[in-house]
Formats: structure tokens, C-alpha cells, sequence
């Protein structure tokens, strides 16, 4: 008899609960072998392969293409060993292979892994076999897909409109269906489960409290309010003819929003700011491509590439600020290498690819990382690694035609540099008043890792490098 396994959608890492069905990779009854890839997935940071870690033949699956399944839903299952005796030659033959995969899945011990992130050697791709169907095993598989419903966006009831502690703490998919289907915010309910899950009681207790709440409606004059938490689907046309509309905030949104909202509960963040005289350094820039095109293959550098470069020079003065805070140790984390994070706007939204180890890198590195990074994020094709791990952001708002800002620090890092367009001014010049291209630099920082001094100090350089391109080359 066969041995069907449930293969469940693995933890993604990096606080990602939930992943959308990009692409299935294999069809109902076709043979898999070990960490094979099964299906494409995007999540809130990347779009990844997720590989079975059994061998076998794929009995079911779950979840349509363009649905969301949270982490521990089944994805598919899979029959491991012999399934019967099999009328077909074909299909004898594929009896062998599942059998096959099935001692490669007891020899290769593999575990619900990401590719690239397996406890072994990567193994090489394998083509994807399309056989003719099997019959079915023994044990009988689920014969509907069974569909997680994203979570259904409500009103505020915290910051940001999200739960206090993060993502919305419920598992099945059957929960998060009902929710659905009775317009139940499940980020607005307390769980009765452990550690606060959230059960299908908890959704149940709040359907009736909705069907309550609408008749308490029904029989008193209506306010433009916004619906209760579990209100029927009359509630939507009701906010909708009081003027607005919902949005749920879910997939890359809502991973900022939760972001966001945990850095400005956490961190205790001051912002100082300075104007800068950026002409000689836009001169410098100048001269270097200049130079480069007298090379074959060179890369123009970017201006970006030249402030990353600056800002790891003054990390290195200043290592105070490439820290992070662990309140439950009482202790600030002084990291040695530098991971340079950058804001990128992209159509999925604001991403912060990390250019790793940057202290070691030159100019030239730090531009080709640079290049190489925002591609990827704008076709999104990051990985999470590339996405994660910085120790210091830094935030080029200029192309958006704005002078300054008091960003909200990528947490946990402890400090963002920002810096504002470039537009000419007039500008007092070596005791003469002249136009010249300045530049406004603002840093915030986390106030618990250091004082305004440090900060000052920090700034203060970064200006003077701007200004003078020779004081950087000093510092090397």
C-alpha cells in the first residue's frame, strides 16, 4: 500500500506567514524526486521555488494559481512506495520511478527547505515529467483544492490598522474561509487558542455579535460609521455611501505596515538635518564617467553608488550607528560588518535590497551591486537574503522632487541617512555669493544607540565629504 504525505507550505523565514500561488510546477500525478521545485510562490519580499522534500507521485493539490495560502497549509500530497499492482505497462513503469523517488527520499533527508537554503548540496534542476495519470492510491486524497482566503480588512483597530504584535495570529485555512465568507476582520480578534491563536469559536462568536450589531441597526437611524468588526456584506455598501472604500492590507503593504508601525511603538527616533554644497561632488561624478568611458565595459558610476560610498566611510568613524537595540538583553548590538540597505520603489512598492559586507567593497563594487539589486527589484526577483540583513539604510528621496523628510528607520537598524534633490541655489562660495548645487541631508536616528553628538558628528561628515570629495579620499 502507498504512503500518502501531506506536504505543507513551509516557514518562508523573515516573520512571513502567508504566500500567494504564483505558478504550479507540477500536474496531479506526476512523479517528483527529492527537493524537486513544486510550485512558485510569491511572498511579501520575493518570489521563490518551494521544492518537496518527498520523492513520489503527486496526488493532490491545494490552492488555485493567484491564491493565498498562510504557512502550514497543505500545498500537496504526495504517494510514497507502492501504490497497488497497475493494469498499464506505463504505468508500472511509473510505479517504479515513484518507487525509486521514495528510496531517494529515505537516503536524502531534506525537510521543508527553500532552494538554496537546503541541508545538503543543491541538487541540479530537474526537468519537469508530465506521464499520463495514475490511478488512485489506496488512500484517498481530498478531491477539491481546499483555498485559504486572504484576510479581510477592517477597520482600524491599531496602529496602522494592524494588530499590536504583528501578523494575524490564525493557521487554518478553514478559519480564515469562514472569516471570508462572513466578513470577519481577523486582525481585529483575540484569540482563545495558545499563544493566541485565533480558533473557529473566535470567528463563530463574532459572526453572531456582527448579525446582532445589524440588527441593532436595522431599528435605529444610521451613522457614517465604519461597519463593526463581523458585519454582514451590507456593511461594505453602507461604507461605501458614506464616502469611502476598503483596502486590505495584506502581501508587500502590509509587511511595511507592520514595519512601520513596530519601529515608531519601539524605537525612540530623533532626526537632525544640514544643507551641503554638493557642486564638487556632482564633479567629481562627472570626472569618473568621463574617465570610465575610455574603458570597455565600464559602468557609469551613480550618484547613489558615490553617497553609499560616503556613508560607509562615516559608519566606519561613527560604528555607533550601525547597530540595532535588544531591549529583553538590555544591550545595543555593534555589528563589524556593514550591510548597506537602499530605498527602491518598484510596482510591488518600497523595497530596501541590502548590499552586504559594503565596508569592503570600492566605489566601483558598491555601483555594480547597486545596478545589479534595483533590476532585480523591479522585476521582483529578489531573494529573501538579498532582502534582509541590513545594518543601515539609506534613503535617496531626491528622485521624488522633494527637499527633505524624517523617514521612519528601517527597524531594526538604528539609523537612516536621507538624502533631498539637488537643485542649484544661491550659496555663499569661498566668501562670494554664487548658484550652486545644494543639497539637503537629513539623519535619523535611534536615540537609545547614541546622543546628538554622535549623530552631529556623523552628519557633519557626510556633509563635508559631499562638499569636499578629497576629504573621503583622506579617510581611505
Amino acid at each position: 500500500m502507498a504512503q500518502v504525505l501531506e506536504f505543507k507550505l513551509p516557514d518562508l523565514g523573515e516573520g512571513l506567514t502567508e504566500a500567494e500561488v504564483v505558478r504550479w510546477l507540477v500536474e496531479v500525478g506526476d512523479v517528483v524526486a527529492v527537493d524537486q521545485p513544486v510550485v512558485e510562490v510569491e511572498t511579501a519580499k520575493a518570489m521563490v521555488e518551494v521544492p518537496c522534500p518527498y520523492g513520489g507521485v503527486v496526488t493532490a493539490r491545494f490552492g488555485e494559481e493567484g491564491s493565498e495560502l498562510p504557512v502550514g497549509a497543505p500545498l500537496l500530497t504526495v504517494a510514497v512506495g507502492e501504490a497497488g499492482a497497475p493494469e498499464e505497462p506505463a504505468e508500472r513503469a511509473l510505479q517504479t520511478a515513484a518507487e525509486q523517488a521514495a528510496q531517494e527520499s529515505a537516503e536524502e533527508s531534506s525537510g521543508n527547505v527553500l532552494v538554496g537554503y537546503g541541508t545538503g548540496a543543491a541538487p541540479a534542476r530537474r526537468r519537469r515529467v508530465r506521464p499520463a495519470r495514475l490511478s488512485a492510491p489506496a488512500v484517498t486524497a481530498p478531491s477539491a483544492p481546499v483555498q485559504a482566503a486572504p484576510s479581510v480588512a477592517g477597520p482600524v483597530t491599531s496602529l496602522g490598522g494592524l494588530a499590536a504584535d504583528g501578523p494575524v495570529p490564525v493557521i487554518s485555512p478553514l478559519v480564515r474561509k469562514l472569516a471570508r465568507e462572513n466578513d470577519v476582520d481577523l486582525r481585529s480578534l483575540v484569540g482563545s487558542g495558545p499563544d493566541g491563536l485565533i480558533t473557529r469559536a473566535d470567528v463563530d462568536s463574532a459572526v453572531k455579535a456582527g448579525v446582532v450589531g445589524q440588527q441593532a441597526r436595522d431599528t435605529a437611524t444610521p451613522a457614517p460609521a465604519a461597519a463593526s468588526v463581523g458585519a454582514p456584506s451590507g456593511a461594505r455598501e453602507e461604507t461605501q455611501a458614506a464616502g469611502f472604500t476598503r483596502h486590505p492590507l495584506t502581501g508587500l503593504r502590509g509587511l511595511v505596515a507592520d514595519k512601520m508601525s513596530r519601529s515608531r511603538r519601539e524605537i525612540p527616533e530623533a532626526t537632525c538635518w544640514v544643507d551641503a554644497d554638493a557642486t564638487e561632488l556632482l564633479a567629481a561624478r562627472k570626472a569618473m564617467n568621463a574617465a570610465a568611458t575610455d574603458g570597455e565595459g565600464a559602468q557609469k558610476v551613480s550618484l547613489l553608488a558615490l553617497l553609499a560610498r560616503i556613508s560607509v566611510a562615516a559608519l566606519t568613524r561613527f560604528p555607533a550607528l550601525n547597530s540595532s537595540v535588544d531591549m529583553a538583553a538590555r544591550e545595543v548590538r555593534q555589528y563589524a560588518d556593514i550591510h548597506l540597505g537602499f530605498a527602491a520603489q518598484t510596482p510591488r512598492g518600497l523595497v530596501v535590497p541590502v548590499v552586504r559586507h559594503s565596508q569592503s567593497r570600492s566605489t566601483e563594487s558598491i555601483n555594480t551591486e547597486l545596478i545589479r539589486l534595483t533590476e532585480s527589484a523591479r522585476a521582483g526577483t529578489l531573494t529573501p537574503g538579498e532582502l534582509t540583513g541590513g545594518t543601515f539604510t539609506l534613503n535617496n528621496y531626491g528622485v521624488f522632487g522633494v527637499d527633505g523628510s524624517t523617514p521612519i528607520i528601517n527597524h531594526p537598524e538604528a539609523a537612516m541617512l536621507g538624502v533631498g534633490r539637488i537643485v542649484p541655489k544661491p550659496w555663499v562660495h569661498q566668501g562670494e555669493l554664487a548658484v550652486r548645487h545644494v543639497v539637503q541631508l537629513s539623519l535619523t536616528f535611534d536615540h537609545r544607540v547614541c546622543d546628538g553628538g554622535t549623530a552631529g558628528g556623523f552628519l557633519r561628515y557626510v556633509a563635508d565629504c559631499v562638499e569636499q570629495p578629497a576629504v573621503l579620499l583622506r579617510s581611505v
